[in-house]
Parts: C-alpha cells; structure tokens; sequence
C-alpha cells in the first residue's frame, strides 16, 4: 500500500505545483459565487469530444416534501456552486444543460453497488451487494465482455478511470480508508476513503486494474494533453458526498455538521474540479463534463428524481431543464453514440424494471441528446 510520500514518487512529484493550483481554484469558487463567468464560447453543428463523468452520492435532487435524511441537492444552501450551475442566468450556467426527471436505473436498484455497475454495463445483474469485488461475493463480472469500457477498447478509443485516494490501496479491487500523513488538497483532512463499490471498472475482468489513476493525476493528464475520449471520475467518501468528516466541514463561512457536511464536502470538491476541467484544451474543444449521481434515497418512483448536470460548449446552456425520463442506461446509449459503437444489450431483472414502461434498458431509454445543442450527440 502506497503512502502519500510514495504516490508522489509514482507521479513524479508532481503533486506539490497540482497541490497550490488547487488551492488557487478554492479563490476561483468564491469568485464563481459572485458571478464570475467559467465558460468559454459555444461551437453549434459540432459532436461531443471528450467525456468526463463525475460521480457524486446518495442525494435526491427532488424528494416528497417532509424528507429529510438526506436533504435534497436542490435549493440546499450546503451546495452554493452546484445550485449555481443549474440557476438560468448565473454566468456559471452558460454551458450548463440539466435533467428535471432522471430516475432511478430501477426498482430496487440499491445500495450504491450496482449503480456503478449499471453505468457501466446497463444492468446490475440482480447482484445487490456494496461488497468489493470476489468471486464469494457474486460480483466478479469476469465473463462479462458487454460493458462500456471492453467496447471502447474493442474500438481503440482511449479511456481512463480516475479514483481518489486510490494510491492507498493494496490494489484497484481493495477499498482502503484511515488517515494520511499529509492532508487532502480539496478538503484539507488527512482521511482518506476510497470505496471499490465505486469505481464501475473494478467488477470486469479486462478493467478492474487497467488504466486507473490517483484523482491527482488527472491534472497531470489534462496539463499534457493525454487524458482519455472518456474518463471517469470518483472522489474520495468525502469528496463525493457519501461522508461527513469528523467534526464537521467549513465552507463558504458557514460550519456544517452530519449529511450537510457531505453535502458540502462534496459541492466544495466539484467548485475545484469543474473550473479545471473547463480550463483545459480538452473541454474547451466541444467536451462534456457530466456530474452524475449514483441512487435515489427513500423511493424509486418519479417523486424522487437524481440530481444530473452536464457542462459542455455544445449544451443548450443556461441551465436549461430537460423534462426528457432518463436513467443510468441513458448515459451509456449517449456515450455509444458518441463513440459509434453497438448498444450493450445486458438483460435487467424482471423485478427490476421501474414503473415508467421498463425504460431502463439500455435499448429502450433515452439519450441525453435533449440538453446539447442539435447534432451534438449523433
């Protein structure tokens, strides 16, 4: 198991200049909350280019009045920037595209597990387990060619999977958590928390060690030029929104305790990533920043929808609200547009099928094409 002096031998030392711009964008956010423009200029008639997908946790965007644990992502003041991309005409919403009905991936389709398998193969495959991959476990997908990634390598196209605090672990398959000797760049704490249930590579055979990355590579990677057409992207526990850190997170002034503290944690790590992304040559030629959630909390039905936000210069922008149904199998049917490759044609279980006319398969969901501008998703 690496420590934090041994991952920043594995990236060269290249941490400590990533280190201060990260704590640069801490002062972008607060000039993001006053207004300040992040985008750049849209270039209608054009496809999509790279891809990044942020994967947040266990929020509601909408929920029943009265639902409290959790409060919902949506007018919750714990989440200033993501509220902010998702306000028509806040200058951080000129690129922002977002979903008003995105549902569960299916009834029943809990806890965070098989989500994250889900958006990378289209079904959970009745496997409903937070358990790290083995064999005792049921969640070793290892004669499972059909998902996202093996077709994207079956078709040459370049992916990478970036995992914070991945560099703690024995191997990409093992979760690891503790503390560090030296403390996180976005939150400041020396815990550390990475979740294998999290990373939807990790249950394939031809994936589960292949092209993952520490998160703090990925800045390396956009500096250079060499991250991948699609990259995924998971935050630490904390980061993520999934837990609160001991004592609590301040945050734009204000001290926050419990689930508004993950909340938080997690808003404060997205207003660091998504500037970055923006700024770089990779976003600003028609790339997508996609931030995802995993499940819904306390139902499956369309009373209870997921918090999902795209950024990208071919959005229809200005925190445009798509009313379009969509799910997890969305995404995939979007991304194998893009990409020009066949649909995954993964069954679901029957029990499974949501009560919106089974629309959760991949062939029969949605794409996202209504938040991009005509012609962005082929």
């Amino acid at each position: 198991m690496l420590n934090r002096a041994g991952f920043e031998n594995f990236i060269g030392g290249l941490i400590h200049p990533q280190t201060k711009t990260l704590r640069r964008y801490r002062t972008v956010l607060a000039a993001a909350a006053a207004g300040v423009v992040l985008a750049t200029a849209t270039a209608p008639g054009q496809t999509v280019s790279n891809i990044f997908v942020i994967a947040m946790e266990n929020h509601n965007f909408t929920q029943p009045a009265g639902t409290k644990k959790p409060e919902q992502i949506l007018g919750n003041p714990a989440a200033p920037f993501i509220n902010s991309l998702i306000t028509p005409g806040n200058p951080n919403a000129a690129h922002v595209s977002y979903a008003t009905a995105y549902y569960n991936a299916g009834t029943g389709v809990h806890p965070s597990e098989p989500n994250y398998v889900w958006a990378e193969a289209g079904s959970d495959f009745g496997v409903h387990t937070d358990s790290d991959p083995a064999p005792a476990n049921g969640n070793t997908f290892y004669n499972q060619s059909n998902h996202l990634t093996a077709q994207l390598d079956a078709a040459g196209i370049p992916w990478k999977n970036y995992q914070e605090d991945v560099e703690f672990a024995a191997s990409p398959t093992n979760s690891a958590s503790g503390n560090a000797t030296s403390a996180n760049p976005f939150n400041g704490s020396s815990e550390i928390g990475y979740a294998v249930k999290h990373n939807p590579m990790a249950f394939f055979a031809d994936s589960d060690i292949r092209n993952v990355f520490p998160v703090e590579r990925l800045f390396v990677d956009l500096t250079n030029g060499t991250v991948g057409r699609y990259n995924w992207i998971t935050p630490n526990l904390n980061n993520d929104a999934h837990s609160a850190l001991k004592g609590g997170f301040k945050y734009m002034g204000s001290h926050f305790t419990g689930d508004q503290a993950a909340v938080a944690q997690g808003d404060n790590f997205l207003s660091i990533i998504v500037p970055e992304l923006m700024a770089s040559p990779a976003y600003q030629n028609n790339g997508v920043i996609v931030i995802w959630w995993d499940e819904t909390e306390g139902g499956d039905g369309t009373n209870f929808t997921l918090p999902y936000i795209v950024i990208s210069p071919l959005a229809k922008g200005n925190a445009y609200a798509s009313s379009v149904p969509l799910s997890h199998s969305s995404d995939i049917k979007t991304w194998e547009q893009v990409f020009g490759l066949a649909e995954i044609n993964n069954p679901i279980p029957a029990g499974e099928t949501n009560n919106f006319g089974g629309f959760n398969t991949v062939s029969a969901a949605n794409d996202i094409s209504d938040l991009f501008v005509p012609g962005a998703i082929p």
